[in-house]
């Protein structure tokens, strides 16, 4: 089937077993441009600089976004490949079920709670994130004591104003989300050059690539090898480079989605991939004072201090509030990312009260109840930064975990089944070498972020890392939720409106 009409786009969506509902009014570009948004270089690569700083310095910066880089890319063609063929809002969970030998609905129950786990922690990490920035703005600027407590009220401002743009309709995200992919173009591009030839002094090509640093805090055994360090480091660039899920949820939004929407996962990835290293080798090349910076006494922020210290500090400023602008954009994208996935995952049956969030509003085409569940799940999650901001890094390490694991259990499935048909967008030959990469780099990953990150890292310390709690309590409650009630009713007691085909007839049992 070649789409070319929304109307064949309906017709696909209709095999699949679901009536087209959400308005599908977002271009090839519109779709890249969120998922473009989420990833937000000037997000993440800006927000958890510092954390890269302590873990293994500039060789786990500049060296280790490529790395990364190439590993995600495996992960994102891999995907893309799935998404071909399976273009819903749903997404991860729904290949994951349809993937399955004798269609297991299990594999798709756990993928969906992992990706909803993550798309969560995306959404609460970035807005926090954006917080942090804009303290740091508000600190130089107008003198601003920066507290805990003011970073977690600004971001309940910043999520709330999310969650209104996102009730309001899918064209003023479309709008946005093509607005925001140009911010971060051209204000990567500033940061680039103002970084190059405003500073008096660059650190050498040896020190840009090759200078390690461990501030962790670990003294003794495995911890306190380099290699630790480095791999810590590297959360950085694996938090940056999450949420291209966000064109696969964008799915039936989106015109010619089975072909389009895998172009915007991978084309999110390696656009973002290019411009990240190009900002991080800029910024890495022009710290002035290391020890200083990586503290970040003024601003809460050590990327902050470095454009500071390099670029002056009118000029330093105004490159903050490049960043802060596109946080805002990328924290905006985030929430439409996952009230899709949620929306989705509720119209099948998973979530708590999936008759309410499966509502999509009939004046914007938005599943309005959904955005609203989203913005309070990030709330939620985001608490314990009320009381310290190191809370933040557990955060991220929640979202990549998450959202990693979602991401290789199709991947690992797609490999696992012989009858998968390929759709209109493939990796051809090179589909089990990429796919095997991506399985293998998933669990790595995910080991390496749920371990400690600082010393000393006890339970009830504020350098606890609580991402493994969040992944236990997840496991926990998602079996029990199954058990008690998932397996009797998951993609089977579609929510009225959706009853297109029967779930059981397309997942079987």
């Amino acid at each position: 089937m070649d789409q070319t009409s929304t109307g064949s786009d309906e017709d696909l969506l209709a095999e699949l077993g679901y009536k087209q509902e959400l308005h599908r009014g977002m271009s090839a570009f519109s779709n890249f441009a969120v998922s473009f948004s989420i990833i937000s270089i000037l997000a993440g690569c800006i927000t958890t600089y510092g954390l890269a700083m302590g873990g293994g310095g500039p060789i786990a910066i500049t060296i280790g976004w490529p790395i990364c880089a190439i590993a995600v890319m495996c992960v994102a063609m891999a995907m893309a490949e799935i998404c071909s063929v399976y273009p819903t809002s749903g997404g991860l969970y729904f290949w994951a079920g349809r993937l399955a030998r004798k269609r297991k609905r299990e594999w798709a129950w756990y993928t969906g709670w992992f990706n909803f786990l993550g798309e969560v922690g995306v959404t609460a990490s970035v807005d926090y994130g954006a917080a942090i920035t804009w303290m740091a703005f508000a600190s130089e600027l107008w003198g601003v004591d920066v507290t805990p407590k003011k970073t977690f009220f600004l971001f309940l401002v910043f999520i709330l104003i999310h969650g209104l743009l996102n009730t309001f309709g899918v064209n003023v995200v479309k709008i946005l989300s093509s607005v925001s992919a140009w911010w971060h173009l051209a204000g990567v591009a500033v940061i680039v050059v103002v970084l190059a030839f405003v500073p008096s002094h660059h650190k050498s090509l040896g020190y840009t690539f090759g200078h390690f640093n461990d501030s962790l805090g670990f003294s003794h055994g495995l911890f306190s090898t380099p290699l630790y360090a480095f791999f810590i480091g590297l959360l950085m660039s694996q938090y940056t480079l999450t949420g291209y899920d966000a064109s696969a949820h964008l799915a039936e939004e989106t015109h010619d989605a089975s072909r389009e929407a895998p172009k915007g996962i991978v084309r999110s990835v390696w656009v973002s991939a290019i411009a990240g290293w190009l900002l991080l080798i800029a910024v890495t090349a022009s710290i002035q004072n290391f020890g200083r910076e990586l503290t970040a006494t003024r601003t809460g922020l050590p990327a902050a201090e470095i454009f500071i210290d390099a670029a002056g500090h009118s000029l330093g400023v105004s490159l903050i509030f490049i960043c802060g602008v596109a946080q805002f954009f990328c924290g905006m994208a985030c929430v439409t990312s996952n009230s899709r996935m949620s929306y989705a995952f509720s119209r099948d049956g998973a979530l708590p009260g999936s008759a309410l969030w499966a509502k999509v509003n009939p004046r914007t085409g938005t599943p309005t109840n959904s955005i609203w569940l989203c913005v309070v799940c990030s709330i939620a999650l985001t608490i314990p930064a009320y009381w310290n901001t190191t809370a933040f890094n557990a955060v991220v390490s929640i979202a990549v975990i998450g959202l990693y694991i979602a991401y290789t259990i199709p991947i690992f499935l797609r490999r696992m089944n012989p009858s998968f048909r390929v759709g209109r967008w493939h990796l051809g030959k090179w589909s089990p070498l990429i796919g095997w990469v991506s399985v293998v780099w998933v669990i790595f990953i995910v080991i390496m972020f749920m371990l400690p990150q600082a010393a000393p890292g006890t339970f009830g310390n504020k350098t606890f890392n609580y991402a493994p709690v969040a992944v236990v309590i997840v496991l926990v409650f998602a079996t029990a939720m199954w058990i008690f009630g998932g397996r009797s009713h998951f993609m089977r007691d579609v929510p009225a409106g959706h009853e297109t085909k029967d779930a059981a007839e397309i997942f079987g049992d």
